[in-house]
């Protein structure tokens, strides 16, 4: 189903619904632990105190996910027309989440009774993750605090990227699916504010 943009904003209704939610997330996971007490490294510079570029800043809508072999083929991750919405604010944290379009309910209609079957097909149809990020030489710099894949959760990252100041392309050397066959993973972002 296409949410066509309404006169006041040029947003799908999709992405106006899930905005609100993912900010209130994204607001709510600094203050869950702001009474934690935080380890820094010393001698670096840590996600708090990185600068963020301003074009960095903002929110994201999905392009394109892909994982790219080495004969040039594509493998849609999450289908032809993937959905997703990527937030950064300016201290550097981040909410991403990413779905294909078409995803395929629970018989049951009750998230603990899935089957075998639509459990992998949840797992693999939708990827969501939060943390920090930052630019640095050139590479995006991230740490994933949560995933919704758990292998994710603690992991940092350094990826090349483009950007024109509307569109980011970033590549990830070794994504978590068809790397053993050669793959890169491919992630087209288009700036939505």
């Amino acid at each position: 189903m296409h949410c066509p943009p309404t006169k006041d904003s040029p947003m799908p209704f999709r992405f106006r619904c899930l905005a609100p939610a993912l900010l209130a997330l994204a607001l709510v996971v600094p203050a869950v632990h702001a009474g934690e007490p935080q380890e820094k490294p010393t001698g670096t510079a840590t996600m708090e105190t990185a600068s963020v570029p301003a074009w960095l800043v903002g929110t994201w809508t999905l392009v394109r996910c892909d994982n790219v072999y080495p004969d040039g083929h594509r493998v849609e991750l999450y289908g032809p027309h993937p959905q997703g919405l990527w937030m950064i604010d300016g201290h550097g944290h981040y909410l991403m989440h990413i779905a294909r379009v078409q995803r395929t309910p629970f018989a049951a209609g009750d998230k603990s009774k899935g089957t075998a079957e639509e459990y992998r097909a949840a797992s693999l149809d939708s990827n969501s993750h939060f943390g920090s990020i930052r630019v640095e030489d050139n590479r995006l710099v991230t740490h994933i605090d949560q995933a919704s894949f758990p292998n994710w959760n603690g992991r940092d990252g350094k990826s090349s990227f483009t950007h024109d100041g509307k569109q980011l392309t970033y590549i990830v050397a070794k994504p978590s699916s068809g790397s053993g066959d050669g793959a890169h993973g491919e992630v087209v972002w288009q700036r939505v504010d």
